[in-house]
């Protein structure tokens, strides 16, 4: 089974590590594998996250998208996907000088069965947002850090002028709900117990961002060639996309949708069942968006375009 590859970029200081470390003590039941990748000669984000990971590789004194090429990023990555009991996600977490464009390339090209790339996460401090250019061109996910603490300041508008269907999730302390980001086992456990800076803070009211859930079921055939056009426009906000996909004599898939990175694996049974998650999201046009996907019956090469995405 192939484990999925979350890539977490941004400046230094923007909240990274916070947002790692958030997600390996809220994520019960989850086993996390992380690649820390500081670039200093000393590990100090290692330090950081070591104790509370299931595994842990880390790259020191360099950046994974400038000092080791696809393959060698492969044999990092495939090691922490070879550890048993088997991770559910592994996070990459960059430099603060890291390229998120190249960072996202050199995972989703380095071909290994046993991992895949599931996207990349920009997090963005709202006090000092820096130059967001390319990164959030290439961003599945905005978490914008800090935003108690920049009032008055639009950065989110400036991150709709660079890229207008880019979820944003406005944060303090980097507290992403895990569930936006990965499935959560089937039982649920307590919450863990806060740390101390976040017990410190504990009197302002921290909340998990809400996030939008959208269910839509058919029994109707979907064309596959107008399902791979929606997903192609991508509907502003929209991050994930999990769930059935029936294409009729084409077959049943599992769909797996992280930002613009997606996956099918051909299933048995009948009937569409999707579940999409994001922020901003108009419900109503993807309702319709994906109605009118099962309106036109498909010709024989509909699944052509869909093909690359089966594995």
């Amino acid at each position: 089974m192939s484990t999925p590859v979350l890539a977490i970029a941004g400046f230094l200081g923007a909240g990274k590590t916070t947002l790692l470390n958030h997600l390996l003590r809220n994520s019960r039941g989850v086993r996390i594998g992380a690649l820390v990748n500081d670039f200093g000669a000393v590990n100090i984000d290692a330090m950081l996250v070591a104790g509370q990971v299931d595994a842990m590789a880390s790259l020191s004194n360099g950046c994974i998208c400038c000092a080791v090429d696809a393959s060698e990023a492969a044999e990092m990555l495939g090691k922490l996907a070879a550890v048993r009991p088997a991770l559910d996600l592994i996070v990459v977490e960059a430099s603060g000088v890291a390229e998120p464009p190249v960072l996202a390339r050199t995972i989703a090209t380095a071909e290994d069965d046993r991992f895949h790339y599931a996207g990349l996460v920009l997090v963005v401090d709202a006090v000092q947002p820096a130059d967001l250019g390319h990164g959030v061109a290439v961003a599945d996910l905005v978490v914008l850090n800090k935003i108690s603490e920049a009032p008055g300041v639009d950065v989110a508008a400036r991150i709709r002028e660079l890229n207008p269907r880019v979820p944003v999730l406005p944060t303090d302390f980097a507290r992403v709900d895990p569930e936006l980001l990965i499935d959560p086992p089937t039982a649920r456990k307590p919450q863990a117990q806060l740390s101390f800076d976040e017990l410190l803070h504990e009197h302002h009211e921290h909340h998990h961002p809400e996030y939008q859930s959208v269910q839509f079921s058919t029994a109707d055939t979907v064309n596959p060639r107008h399902f791979l056009q929606f997903l192609q426009v991508r509907p502003p906000g929209l991050y994930r996309a999990k769930g059935f996909v029936d294409f009729g004599p084409n077959g049943r898939y599992l769909v797996q949708l992280v930002g613009s990175s997606l996956r099918l694996q051909k299933k048995r049974g009948r009937g569409t069942e999707l579940v999409l998650i994001g922020t901003g999201m108009d419900v109503a046009a993807l309702e319709t968006g994906l109605a009118d996907c099962t309106r036109e019956p498909a010709d024989e090469n509909a699944m052509l375009g869909l093909g690359k995405y089966v594995v």
